[in-house]
C-alpha cells in the first residue's frame, strides 16, 4: 500500500509538473481579442513566461519591442545601476493621453495644490512596481504578461482604463538582483523539473539574488535615497506623485499570497486612517479577482506599515496608497510545500492577478482617491501655516551636512542656507554648514516622518526598523521651531563646499579630521607613498585651534618635492571637500610637529570576511562604504578558501555580522592578530570572539521575568517584544581617544539592532563610547532591555600580542545612510594599532 502510494504521488507529480508547460493564456483573458501587431513575450524572448526565469536583457528586449510596437506605450532609461544595467519605465495609458501627457502631469500636480480643481474627469497615476528583490522573481515575470496584456487587449473596458488611468510601469525594481537570480534558477533547472526543495536550484549560493550589486535591501531605501535605483523611482514618484504605488513581493514557500492591509495596529501614526481604510477597500477588488482563479489568500494578519523607507509605506505620507503584495514562492520552477506543488507559473499568475486588480479598483475608485489626495494636501498645507521651520548641520562637517540636505532635495523638500550664524538648542550653526528647513511647505509631511522621534508604541512588533530620525543618522546638530528669519535664500542648487590647500608649504600641511571625505584624502595620500601623522593631542598653530586626529603631512624627505606635494594636495583637498592648511612653523602652542605625540600611519590594506554564515547585507554595507566613498580597496576573503590564503599582506580584517567561525580558521585569525594585525568585528560577532577566546567579554542579558497571562495564541509576541529590530541610542564619547577622532560633540548617537550587551570596565579610559544611564534616543526597546543597556560599550577594543581586536555591537554604516557613525570604521581602520 505504501509502495502504491509511493507511485501514486509521484505520477500526480509528474503530470503536475507537465501541466506546468502553459502558454500566455494561463496568465491572460483567453475570450478576449487581441491585436496581431503586438509581439507576444515568447516572440521577442523566445519561451513562454513561466518557462524560464526572465533575465533582465531579455526583460529590457522585450519591454522596448512592446514600446515600439504599441502607441499605448513610450519607454525611458532612467539611468544604470551599478552593474550598467538600464532603469526603464513604461508609461502605459490611451494614445490620446500620451498626445496630452505633460499636460495631464501638470493638471494632475496642480491638483495637489489647489483643492479648488475640479478632479472628477482627471485620469488616476498608478505606480506599478516589480520585483524589488531579486530572487523574488515573479513579479518581473508577470510584468511581461500584464505589459502584453495592456498593450494588445482590444477590450473596451481595457479601452476605458486607459483612457481613464496613467500606468508609470516599472518591470524591475531590481535590476542586477533579478539577473543574478535568474541565473541561478536556469543554471540549476533540470529538464524533468525536481521539485524536492532540497534540490540545489532551491538553495542560491551567498549572497543571494535578493539584494543589489552591493547586496543592499533595496526595500529600505525609498526614505534615504542612496542607491541609483532608488533615486530614479523617487525621482519619478516626485514628478508625477501617483496616487497608488503597488510592490510585488514573495515570501515562504509554504504561505499562499498576502495583500494590504497589514496589522493595523503597526501602521505609523502619521499615516491618515483614510488611507488605511482605502487600501482595505481596494483590497476587495483583489479579494474577488483572487476567488475567481481559485487561489487563496490573507490580510491584516502579518507585515505592517510603519517604516516610511518601504515602497508599500513610502507613498503614504506623501498623499498616496502603497500596497504590499507576497506571493508564496517557488524559488525556483516548481517546489512542494504544505500547500501542494507550487509551480512557478501558478505565483506568476498570481501577480499578474493583483497587478489587474489593482488597476480595476483604481479605474472603480478613480474620483475617491483623487480627491482623497487633494484632501491629505489640503491639510498638509493648513499644519504647515502654522508651523515655523527647522535647522540642522555640522559647524566642523559640510560634506555630512551636505548629504542630508542632498535626501531632501531628492524628495522636493525645499532648504534655505542659514543667513547667518546663530546658536539654538544649545548647539552653534554655522553658515556654509548648515541649512534650514522651513515647514510652511508642501512637503512637511515627509519631514515630519524624516525627523520622527518616537519612543511610545501602540504594538511592541515590528517588520522593520522602529526609528530611523535622519538628524541622528547623519550625526547631526538639529533644532525645531526656528523662526525663518534665520533662513538666508532658498537653495536652487545644492553644491558641496570647495576644498583647497590654504597656501604652500616647505615645512608640512596639516588636516583636520573633522570632514566626512577625510578617510578617502588619507587613504590617497598613503597610496601615493606619502608619509602622514596622526595627533594625539589637541594644539594650536598659528593662532588656529586643532583637535585629536590631526593629520600632519610632512614636506621634507617625501617621494614627491615641494612644488609636487602641494599640487598633489590640492588635487585631494577638492576632490574630498576640504581643507588642508600650509603651516610656516613647527611650534605649537601644545604639542609641536617634531612631538612623539604625533604618530605614523600604516598604509592600510584591508580585507573583509564574505560568505559561509557572514551577513551579506553587512558586508555589503562596508564594501559600498569602502568602494563608492573612499574610493579605497577592501579585498572580499570567501569562508570557503580563508584558510588557503596568505594573511600576512593585510594590516587589518572585518568580520561583518556573523555566529561563528571554524576552529581552523579561528587559530589561523589569532596568528595574524598577534604579529600586529587589526581585527574589527560587528555585532553578533561580539559572541564568537568572546567564546573563541579573541576578546575577553563580560556579556550581560536581559532577565525576562517568568511569562504569565499570556495565551498560547500571544505567545509569540512575548519573545518577539524582546527583539532590537532597529532604535538609536545615546553614548558619551571620549575624543581623545582614536576611535573617535574627528567627532566635535561629547556624545553620538548610534543605530542599533542586537540585543548584545558588553559590561563597561573599571578603567574608565577602556570605555571610549558608553551608552548613557537613559541612552534612548527615538524607537522601540522593552523595559526589561532598558534596564540592561545603560552604560554598556558599544565598542571594546582589546591587545592580542602585537595586534588588537575590537568589537562593534552597532551597525555603524546601517544601510547607506548612518554617516553620522561611518567614521568610526575608518578610524579603527586608520588608527586601530593606536588604540
Amino acid at each position: 500500500m505504501k509502495n502504491f502510494l509511493t507511485v501514486f504521488l509521484l505520477l500526480m507529480i509528474t503530470f503536475s509538473l507537465s501541466a506546468q508547460k502553459v502558454d500566455l493564456r494561463y496568465y491572460i483573458p483567453g475570450d478576449e481579442r487581441y491585436n496581431t501587431n503586438i509581439p507576444t513575450p515568447k516572440e521577442v524572448i523566445g519561451h513562454e513566461v513561466g518557462e524560464w526565469h526572465i533575465t533582465h536583457d531579455k526583460l529590457v528586449e522585450y519591454m522596448k519591442a512592446l514600446a515600439a510596437a504599441s502607441d499605448r506605450i513610450t519607454i525611458e532609461d532612467r539611468g544604470k545601476t551599478f552593474e550598467g544595467r538600464p532603469i526603464l519605465l513604461l508609461t502605459i495609458t490611451a494614445p490620446e493621453n500620451h498626445q496630452r501627457l505633460e499636460e495631464i502631469r501638470k493638471r494632475h500636480i496642480a491638483a495637489t495644490d489647489d483643492s479648488s480643481i475640479d478632479v472628477t474627469n482627471d485620469p488616476i497615476v498608478v505606480y506599478q512596481g516589480f520585483s524589488i528583490h531579486g530572487n523574488e522573481p515573479s513579479g518581473s515575470n508577470a510584468a511581461l504578461a500584464a505589459a502584453y496584456y495592456l498593450a494588445a487587449s482590444s477590450k473596451s473596458s481595457t479601452e476605458n482604463l486607459l483612457k481613464n488611468t496613467v500606468i508609470l510601469f516599472d518591470p524591475s525594481f531590481n535590476p542586477d538582483g533579478l539577473q543574478r537570480f535568474a541565473y541561478w534558477a536556469n543554471t540549476n533547472k533540470s529538464k524533468n523539473i525536481n521539485p524536492d526543495p532540497n534540490d540545489r536550484e532551491y538553495t542560491e549560493v551567498w549572497p543571494r539574488g535578493r539584494t543589489n550589486h552591493y547586496w543592499f535591501d533595496m526595500n529600505r531605501d525609498w526614505l534615504p535615497v542612496q542607491l541609483p535605483e532608488s533615486r530614479a523611482r523617487i525621482a519619478t514618484f516626485h514628478k508625477w506623485l501617483p496616487n497608488i504605488l503597488t510592490d510585488h513581493h514573495e515570501m515562504g514557500s509554504n504561505s499562499t499570497f498576502f495583500f494590504q492591509p497589514g496589522i493595523p495596529s503597526r501602521t505609523h501614526p502619521l499615516t491618515p486612517q483614510m488611507n488605511q481604510d482605502l487600501t482595505r477597500e481596494i483590497a476587495t477588488f483583489h479579494a474577488k479577482a483572487l476567488d475567481k482563479i481559485g487561489s487563496q489568500y490573507y490580510s491584516e494578519e502579518s507585515f505592517d506599515d510603519f517604516y516610511y523607507g518601504k515602497g508599500s509605506t513610502f507613498p503614504d505620507i506623501n498623499g498616496s496608497i502603497g500596497i504590499l503584495f507576497e506571493q508564496g514562492s517557488s524559488r525556483g520552477h516548481a517546489q512542494e510545500t504544505s500547500n501542494g506543488l507550487l509551480t512557478f507559473p501558478f505565483t506568476i499568475r498570481n501577480q499578474y492577478t493583483a497587478a489587474m486588480s489593482t488597476l480595476e479598483a483604481a479605474k472603480n475608485m478613480r474620483v475617491k482617491i483623487l480627491k482623497y489626495q487633494q484632501d491629505f494636501y489640503k491639510k498638509a498645507r493648513s499644519e504647515a501655516s502654522k508651523a515655523k521651520a527647522i535647522v540642522f548641520g555640522d559647524s566642523k562637517d559640510a560634506a555630512k551636512t551636505y548629504h542630508l540636505a542632498e535626501v531632501l532635495k531628492r524628495h522636493n523638500v525645499k532648504i534655505h542656507e542659514l543667513k547667518s550664524d546663530f546658536t539654538a538648542n544649545g548647539k552653534r550653526f554655522k553658515k556654509g554648514y548648515g541649512y534650514v528647513v522651513p515647514m510652511n511647505q508642501k512637503n512637511q509631511r515627509l519631514v515630519k516622518a524624516m525627523f520622527d522621534v518616537r519612543t511610545k508604541f501602540q504594538d511592541s512588533l515590528f517588520y522593520d526598523v522602529s526609528a530611523w530620525t535622519f538628524n541622528h543618522s547623519f550625526g547631526v546638530d538639529y533644532a525645531g521651531n526656528v523662526s525663518m528669519n534665520k533662513a538666508g535664500a532658498e537653495v536652487k542648487k545644492l553644491e558641496f563646499k570647495k576644498g583647497n590647500v590654504s597656501v604652500k608649504s616647505d615645512l608640512g600641511y596639516l588636516m583636520p579630521w573633522n570632514e566626512y571625505y577625510t578617510p578617502k584624502a588619507l587613504n590617497a595620500i598613503l597610496q601615493k607613498g606619502l608619509r602622514a601623522k596622526v595627533s594625539m593631542k589637541n594644539f594650536k598653530n598659528g593662532g588656529t585651534a586643532y583637535e585629536y586626529g590631526t593629520i600632519f603631512i610632512p614636506v621634507q624627505n617625501q617621494k614627491l618635492n615641494s612644488n609636487e606635494l602641494y599640487r598633489f594636495l590640492s588635487k585631494v583637498a577638492d576632490e574630498s571637500h576640504l581643507q588642508i592648511n600650509g603651516v610656516s612653523t613647527g611650534l605649537n602652542d601644545g604639542i609641536d610637529l617634531g612631538s612623539n605625540n604625533f604618530r605614523n600611519i600604516r598604509k592600510p590594506k584591508v580585507a573583509m570576511l564574505v560568505g559561509g554564515n557572514i551577513f551579506g547585507n553587512d558586508a555589503g554595507e562596508i564594501w559600498h562604504l569602502f568602494d563608492q566613498r573612499y574610493d579605497m580597496h577592501v579585498t572580499k576573503l570567501d569562508m570557503s578558501y580563508f584558510n588557503r590564503v596568505d594573511l600576512s599582506k593585510y594590516t587589518t580584517i572585518i568580520a561583518p555580522n556573523s555566529y561563528s567561525m571554524s576552529k581552523a580558521s579561528a587559530d589561523k585569525l589569532k596568528t595574524w592578530v598577534r604579529n600586529g594585525g587589526v581585527l574589527i568585528g560587528y555585532r553578533n560577532a561580539a559572541n564568537w570572539l568572546n567564546s573563541q577566546k579573541f576578546m575577553k567579554l563580560e556579556l550581560e542579558k536581559a532577565k525576562i521575568d517568568t511569562v504569565k497571562n499570556v495565551s498560547f495564541e500571544d505567545r509569540s509576541k512575548q519573545s518577539g517584544a524582546q527583539v532590537i529590530g532597529g532604535a538609536i541610542f545615546q553614548a558619551n564619547i571620549d575624543r581623545s581617544h582614536p576611535v573617535n577622532f574627528g567627532y566635535k560633540n561629547d556624545k553620538i548617537a548610534m543605530f542599533r539592532n542586537t540585543t548584545v550587551f558588553i559590561k563597561p570596565d573599571k578603567k574608565s579610559y577602556n570605555n571610549p563610547i558608553q551608552y548613557t544611564s537613559n541612552p534612548l534616543l527615538s524607537g522601540y526597546i522593552s523595559k526589561e532591555n532598558s534596564k540592561v543597556i545603560k552604560n554598556t560599550l558599544p565598542f571594546k577594543v582589546q591587545r592580542m600580542g602585537r595586534g588588537r581586536v575590537m568589537i562593534f555591537t552597532d551597525n555603524t554604516n546601517f544601510r547607506a545612510f548612518w554617516y553620522g557613525t561611518n567614521k568610526l570604521l575608518m578610524n579603527a581602520v586608520f588608527f586601530g594599532n593606536q588604540m
